[in-house]
């Protein structure tokens, strides 16, 4: 009897634990409510669209467009915000703390966040041809020194990578082995197939795979044709990785990236130049919440005479 009283009381306790660890993970860390992907034949993948998710804390939502913001406001100044992971801010960045909303909320214009992790300048072209521009007076991309030379590869991505899932786990201490476990296992042997996509872009620029072709990303020209196309303007906020912060200078790529501006009098905002700073980081690449506090006030100011002549 005292064997089957501990085998029963056993039992239980170790429901009891897969239980309560599943309720936890679910209402704490937001398991099975992670933001969810979908792949394009167009642009590689994006968000899927109308998610409002909330995980380890932070809000992600997308509109119908799979934009990180609200739905275009047709009696609202619209600015497209174009860029990849540090305009999109990562799953793991509140809705509510990126630039583009902060910059939306601010200024009364709204800026929305056309972006997805690894995007580069032609995944943006690709998905403005499919959805057009929603009658914006201006045009802002985001992009780092490494997007010189990143044009789109379709690889497969979603479904690949643990960050990009198309569908919810059924259980959260599931989604927990397949998803964190599991990849850190491999990552320690150096699993290719595990590696986030923004991996490659956090490398030093020598080691960068993002050469996948010796030709300048087509998307540069492209987007500078349909800015032309519609007569408005044409933004660039460079960003700088810390490497280049400590440095005080872009690579070589980010210089590259400079004098195409200078040659097609697109107005570049400088990253360096206005104050970025390693605090400003969550990794070597991408803003943290400071950093992305810190963008939207340089772009406020940057855009200020477009802001004053939309409320005109």
């Amino acid at each position: 009897m005292r064997i089957k009283g501990i085998i029963k009381w056993g039992v239980l306790f170790f429901v009891g634990t897969v239980l309560l660890s599943e309720l936890l993970l679910r209402l704490i860390c937001g398991f099975c409510d992670a933001p969810l992907f979908q792949a394009s034949d167009k642009y590689e993948y994006i968000l899927q669209p109308n998610q409002d998710r909330c995980r380890f804390g932070a809000r992600v939502a997308t509109n119908s467009y799979s934009q990180r913001s609200e739905e275009p406001d047709s009696t609202r100044k619209i600015i497209l915000g174009l860029g990849d992971s540090i305009i999109f801010g990562g799953t793991w960045m509140d809705q509510d703390s990126l630039a583009t909303t902060l910059f939306t909320n601010e200024t009364g214009v709204q800026m929305l966040n056309i972006s997805a992790g690894s995007w580069s300048p032609d995944n943006c072209v690709a998905y403005l041809h499919e959805y057009g521009t929603f009658g914006a007076e201006a045009m802002l991309l985001v992009c780092s020194s490494h997007d010189a030379y990143d044009a789109m590869t379709f690889v497969p991505v979603v479904d690949v990578y643990p960050n990009y899932p198309s569908r919810q786990y059924p259980f959260a201490l599931y989604e927990l082995y397949d998803r964190y476990v599991m990849p850190y296992l491999h990552m320690m042997f150096s699993d290719p197939v595990y590696a986030d996509p923004d991996a490659d872009a956090q490398k030093a620029p020598d080691q960068q795979v993002v050469r996948k072709s010796l030709q300048f990303c087509p998307g540069f020209d492209q987007l500078k044709a349909v800015s032309d196309s519609l007569s408005i303007p044409l933004f660039i906020y460079l960003h700088a990785e810390t490497g280049e912060v400590g440095q005080g200078r872009y690579n070589k790529f980010g210089r590259y990236l400079v004098e195409w501006a200078g040659s097609n009098d697109i107005p570049l905002i400088n990253g360096i130049e206005h104050g970025e700073t390693v605090e400003m980081y969550h990794d070597v690449l991408h803003f943290n919440e400071m950093g992305q506090r810190h963008l939207a006030d340089v772009l406020e100011a940057e855009l200020k005479g477009l802001v004053e002549n939309c409320d005109e």
